[in-house]
């Protein structure tokens, strides 16, 4: 026991100090996988209730698609700000910028011409004087790389810093590209309308203000704020590491030390109230719905690129980023990171490795793993309580780096001292078959009953075709062995991936099941999307078989569902842990249905009552299979999801057909299966159509659609 102890405290002191020292020596390089944990978590809260107050004018692909190409002409522009201001709207927003002059503007048509008698309409002066009486914000746009000597718009507030120190925390602006300078003059106010991705791409934070020129500068939706709250001055608040808060009249904005405000996102792509851009041109709109309301106008369509990346959604319109922003401004619910951060992501640290070894240890194996798994999910919680209550930034990937390499020396040192009971079970146990009850048995001995018990199951069967033509093919029995090696590889892997047991190897066969030894959620689809693998996996296999062995391989599958007997059959010398059961029966009957019918994989009836998930699949039979005296329908499955609209049409029309067929309306149900032979080429149509033209010309009294096959 002292020399578990050593061993330890070694460990504690080796993970705990490995672990902090990653956390303050590589920061960067795993703030991309700590910034991924957190999406999850966005993921995983979803949707929140975003502000009513903000407003969305969108320039989308039907405005576009009525007002004409963007740019428009401003004066088109000019009436989209009369109406929305003549509607009562308290601040506009505009992530857009003018910066050249209208191409289209007559005067400018008029000057290129040599008109000079005339005069023309100028629709950058229509609007600028559309801006100049109208509560519009002006955007405009920082460059990091290119440097140049512009002026950046003038801003009516006062900044004023405190305790600043030399360094210069804010991010830095190289050049500026500004509105118009007609246009830009008309506005009361601008804000700046970068938003700027980290090293992956996604936006998560944004720059509330950004230096340049010697003066700070804010963005648009910090500015919009700023006009909101009536705030003439914006005081930045430093500490010894940066900024420490920034304050706008009696509101305190929890920025990082770079003057970063981390997103609280509501949600995905269009959360916000959008009303397209035309509406708001034809005064087509609901005028209450703007009325007082902070507009942000900016565009969604595909083709003006205005397009981003968040932790909530891969695609979003940037001016669902301000409206982000501005919403947690107004609802003082951002994320922060405060200086006390890093100290308590260090003390969590060395706490949870001082937990796990020292306490968690003690546990027998079967408590360990619910209370580990307990620990780990509330650890998650708690992560997420900290982030979406609190609003707090806290490290989320090294805790659970701490916790994973202390279970693994946890589990390292039991084992270490626990060998000989290890040792004892594997013996005991090592003639079964299975590899996931083997594994079962290892982490508790007595959590597996192995003694015969009814279950329901779904047992699947799948064979090589023509694997006799095969073996003659490559003579040799090793390269028949490499073949069988790789192919089955194929198969296993996909079986134990999704949950289920490989019974046995019979010669080219594969038998598996699921629901047994251990329970499978939803055993059905399991069986099913497993089968559905190996067959869409069939071109990638062939592929390799093709290089190597010279021949394409195709298999069946055949699936059922039905309540079995389950445990250890055999003699008392040797046992194999297996199943037993009519159900079993009919699954290998099933698999060699796929043979008649020219198809790779055939589940019963039985197996799709079970299923929750959607598939597209069709009724291939009504049948009795050799040695069962039921019927039974059988059916093919295509793949997981819904049809899409040409093999929903096949379908329909298949059913319309089989309906017939089953009424004895032979002639009829001939046409159509016809009709579906010759527009899609499926083997199955051509067996109907034999069967009718058979059947048609026999005199049957009752007909119950039942094809009885009298060989395996």
């Amino acid at each position: 026991m002292r020399d578990k102890y050593r061993v330890l405290i070694l460990l504690f002191l080796l993970i705990s100090i490995s672990t902090s020292s990653a956390y303050l020596f590589l920061p960067d390089y795993f703030q991309s996988l700590d910034s991924r944990v957190r999406d999850f978590y966005f993921k995983v809260r979803g949707e929140e209730r975003v502000s009513k107050e903000i407003i969305i004018i969108d320039i989308d692909e039907k405005s576009i698609k009525k007002l004409g190409q963007w740019p428009w002409e401003r004066d088109k522009f000019a009436k989209i700000l009369q109406n929305l201001s003549a509607s009562d709207a308290g601040i506009i927003g505009l992530d857009i910028v003018f910066s050249e002059a209208d191409k289209t503007s007559p005067n400018r048509l008029a000057d290129e011409f040599g008109i000079k008698n005339i005069s023309f309409p100028n629709y950058d002066t229509i609007l600028a004087k559309t801006i100049s009486q109208t509560p519009t914000i002006l955007g405009y746009i920082f460059d990091f790389d290119v440097k140049n000597e512009k002026e950046a718009p003038q801003i009516p507030a006062i900044f004023i810093q405190k305790h600043k120190s030399t360094l210069e925390y804010l991010p830095q602006a190289a050049g500026v590209t500004t509105n118009l300078e007609l246009i830009q003059n008309a506005g009361y106010s601008s804000g700046y309308m970068n938003n700027i991705p980290d090293d992956s791409g996604i936006i998560r934070s944004v720059p509330l203000l950004i230096y340049y020129d010697m003066q700070i500068y804010p963005s648009l939706a910090f500015e919009m704020y700023r006009i909101g709250l009536g705030a003439d001055k914006v005081v930045l608040r430093y500490s010894e590491v940066g900024v420490d808060d920034i304050v706008l009249n009696s509101q305190h904005i929890k920025s990082d030390r770079f003057g970063k405000l981390h997103l609280n996102f509501r949600g995905p792509f269009r959360s916000y109230t959008y009303i397209p851009a035309v509406d708001i041109y034809e005064n087509n709109f609901d005028k209450e719905a703007v009325s007082g309301k902070y507009i942000f106008i900016g565009t969604s369509a595909y083709g003006l690129m205005d397009l981003r990346s968040t932790p909530m959604d891969s695609v979003i319109a940037g001016v669902e980023i301000h409206a982000n922003m501005l919403d947690n401004l107004l609802s003082q619910d951002m994320l922060f990171k405060p200086n006390w951060a890093e100290s308590l992501d260090l003390f969590i640290v060395f706490f949870i490795v001082f937990v796990m070894l020292f306490i968690f240890s003690k546990l027998s194996l079967n408590i360990f793993i619910p209370i580990y798994s307990m620990s780990f999910l509330f650890m998650l919680w708690l992560n997420y309580y900290i982030l979406f209550d609190l609003h707090i930034i806290l490290n989320l990937l090294f805790p659970m780096i701490a916790m994973v390499f202390s279970l693994v020396a946890v589990l390292a040192v039991n084992y270490m001292f626990e060998t000989q009971q290890k040792e004892l079970v594997k013996s005991s146990f090592s003639k079964k078959v299975s590899k996931q009850v083997m594994d079962d048995l290892l982490l508790d001995p007595y959590s597996t009953d192995l003694s015969a018990r009814e279950v329901n199951a779904t047992i699947y069967f799948s064979d090589i075709r023509s694997f006799t033509t095969i073996s003659e093919e490559l003579k040799s029995p090793k390269r028949i062995t490499d073949f069988l090696n790789f192919y089955m590889n194929a198969m296993v892997e996909s079986i134990e991936k999704n949950s289920g047991t490989i019974d046995k190897f019979i010669g080219d066969a594969v038998m598996a099941y699921w629901n047994a030894p251990l329970e499978v959620k939803n055993h059905a689809d399991k069986a099913v999307q497993s089968a559905l693998e190996q067959v869409n996996k069939r071109d990638e296999i062939n592929k390799t078989i093709h290089e190597k062995f010279g021949f394409d391989v195709d298999y069946g599958i055949g699936i059922n569902s039905a309540k079995v007997v389950v445990g250890e059959i055999g003699s008392y010398g040797r046992s194999d842990y297996t199943i037993i059961g009519d159900g079993v029966n009919l699954a290998s009957r099933l698999e060699g249905l796929c043979k008649p019918y020219k198809v790779r994989l055939i589940i019963s009836e039985f197996t799709k009552e079970l299923l929750v998930e959607q598939y597209v699949m069709q009724l291939l039979d009504i049948v009795k299979v050799k040695g069962k005296h039921e019927s039974v329908k059988i059916y093919e499955v295509l793949s997981v999801g819904n049809a899409n609209e040409e093999k929903s049409a096949e379908l329909l029309l298949y059913e319309k057909a089989h309906n017939l067929y089953l009424k004895a309306d032979f002639l009829n149900a001939k046409e159509i299966f016809y009709d579906l032979y010759v527009k899609y080429d499926k083997y199955l149509y051509n067996i109907y159509i034999e069967r009718c033209v058979h059947l048609a010309n026999e005199n049957i009294d009752e007909f119950d659609g039942v094809y009885e096959f009298t060989t395996k």
